[in-house]
């Protein structure tokens, strides 16, 4: 949480530092022109991988199979396109990293780590923690074979 409001502090001082900055070198006028720019191109550049990520989750879906790819680039998409109409050059960069289509698979793997690094697994209440189980590089496995000496017991 303190990461959270730390960012809402320092990312709109950030911002207004570097468009003075920019405005200083090139100034006003190009300035704000080149936001109007940015903000153009990352509202059709949005669109149009939102199309095709759409497009990308309908064929996942009427596969059948589990559209997780889809999805992640979808929210990155509509993170990406949030930065993006936000006026400011810091967060049209990570705005175009989360939106680029050659960008985002990195994007994508960060998430998923990061993601993967804050799951813990837990059960229903009042239940063991989970064991480890085979390939977890804790406890021994040992092969067998299960035998049923109960001739009254339904088979499967």
């Amino acid at each position: 949480m303190a990461w959270l409001v730390l960012a809402l502090l320092l990312v709109p001082i950030a911002e207004i530092y570097v468009i003075v900055q920019v405005g200083q070198a090139i100034g006003a006028g190009p300035t704000i022109l080149l936001l109007i720019a940015d903000s153009v191109l990352g509202a059709w550049l949005v669109r149009h991988e939102g199309r095709r990520a759409w497009e990308a989750l309908n064929r996942s879906l009427h596969a059948g199979r589990m559209p997780t790819k889809e999805l992640a680039d979808g929210g990155l998409l509509l993170v990406g396109g949030t930065l993006l109409m936000a006026p400011g050059f810091l967060t049209d960069i990570v705005g175009y990293f989360l939106v680029l289509p050659f960008t985002r698979p990195i994007a994508r793997r960060l998430l998923v780590g990061w993601m993967v690094s804050r799951v813990h697994i837990v059960g229903p209440p009042g239940s063991p923690p989970p064991r480890p189980g085979p390939g977890s590089g804790r406890g021994r496995v040992v092969s067998g074979e299960v035998v049923d000496d109960d001739p009254q017991s339904p088979r499967p």
